[in-house]
């Protein structure tokens, strides 16, 4: 060894208490705890060499004692602070990693050890991971912008995810941060896509940023993750429409004031409009509409083709709230339309003027059925909350407010 054993004697004890006793200046350090600790080089090895290389991040890494040493502490961090988790054996000969080690990354090590005498010793080594073969990249959306307290965060994934492992590595990477903060979770939509929502809409006037710890993460199966671009949202008032088909009157609600009621008409039998809340898509201030868009033959009794005006979608399949100077005479008393919304010009352009996309649509009372939550535009309000949960690779059938998704991934911060 490259350090002078140490003898431990009944004497030394009791010199070291009295020195703690009397705090005296004179007393010498017979405590090997009070030396410097001595250089464990020698004393430990870490798997495969790894000091100066690259290792393979697929394998776990393995620190071990030589000679009479024992191990007493192992901490391995990455660039960015983070920790590998690990097991040390009871006799202090071993220590291994018991979680993935990250892809393109590099980590530091600090081993403490102790020999035979009580005497500490420290090896510091750093060393490098091998990159990754397949990565996994994120896509956020929508984009950096304000919308309204509807609007899902999605993530799509560029690789299919089914295994429900691998989901929850990617799921727990995926962070959702607002001010203020709220309760919300992920839901895997599909093998690629995931939306994420709050329990209930986001409050007016929060900031929402969105990111992913991912990178250089092991998924599973050979894959990593890869890069992610953030994204920051913010909402704007809360601006709630809401249509009762059987009354055929909006009432645009804004922070939950009433700021304006509008005749309307909706869809007649057979093309009834979908009940449910739906959040605005996208908004034109001219769309021409066929019905031969969706599935109507041309030149039947219900053919039409219109130039349209201050249109404002709120279904991919052509549901929209509009201008319909045409249906005058039915808005406030009948309904007419193919499933649209319609209303005057006047009232359509300042619906169009005062909603953005993310503002929420809720139809009632109408003969159709409900909003479907993932097919066709962002239905997501219409799925109950213990549903919703289920959805998601960490939350599912664990008790509320007993996992991360409800806690601390759900601060700000965090």
């Amino acid at each position: 060894m490259s350090h002078s054993p140490r003898r431990r004697t009944v004497s030394g004890g009791i010199l070291l208490l009295v020195c703690l006793a009397l705090t005296a200046t004179g007393c010498g350090s017979a405590n090997p705890l009070a030396d410097q600790p001595y250089d464990a080089t020698d004393q430990v090895s870490l798997t495969d060499d790894q000091e100066g290389g690259k290792a393979d991040p697929s394998k776990p890494l393995e620190v071990t004692a030589n000679g009479d040493d024992r191990i007493t502490d192992v901490t391995a961090t990455d660039a960015a602070g983070r920790y590998l988790a690990g097991e040390l054996a009871a006799d202090g000969s071993r220590w291994h990693s018991t979680a993935a080690l990250a892809a393109g990354a590099h980590y530091t090590v600090r081993v403490s050890t102790e020999d035979e005498d009580g005497a500490q010793g420290r090896r510091t080594v750093g060393f490098d991971t091998g990159p990754a073969t397949r990565l996994l990249t994120v896509t956020f959306g929508p984009r950096n912008g304000t919308y309204g307290v509807g609007q899902p965060v999605t993530a799509e994934l560029s690789t299919p995810i089914q295994d429900p492992a691998s989901r929850a590595v990617i799921e727990h990477a995926l962070r959702v941060e607002s001010q203020p903060a709220v309760e919300g979770a992920w839901y895997w939509v599909s093998n690629r896509m995931l939306h994420y929502r709050p329990r209930e809409f986001w409050p007016a006037h929060a900031v929402i940023d969105v990111h992913a710890a991912l990178e250089g993460i092991r998924i599973g199966g050979g894959l990593y993750g890869g890069p992610a671009k953030p994204l920051r949202l913010t909402t704007g008032d809360r601006v709630e429409a809401i249509t009762d088909a059987a009354g055929h009157y909006m009432s645009v609600l804004r922070n939950g004031e009433e700021i304006r009621s509008i005749p309307v008409t909706t869809g007649k039998p057979g093309y009834a409009t979908r009940n449910g809340v739906k959040v605005v898509l996208g908004q034109e201030s001219f769309v021409r509409m066929r019905g031969a868009t969706i599935g109507i033959a041309e030149g039947s009794e219900d053919s039409y083709d219109l130039p349209v005006y201050w249109a404002t979608r709120v279904t991919w399949s052509g549901e929209y709230v509009h201008a319909a100077p045409w249906s005058e005479g039915s808005q406030g008393a009948d309904n007419v339309s193919h499933g649209c919304t319609g209303m005057s010009t006047e009232n359509a352009k300042w619906f169009f003027d005062n909603v953005r996309v993310g503002d929420v649509v809720r139809v009632i009372n109408s003969a159709g059925a409900t909003m479907t939550p993932f097919d066709n535009g962002f239905g997501d309000w219409n799925m109950s909350w213990r549903r919703w949960r289920e959805g998601s690779a960490l939350a599912a059938g664990k008790r509320e407010g007993s996992s991360p998704v409800d806690t601390a991934r759900l601060r700000p911060g965090i």
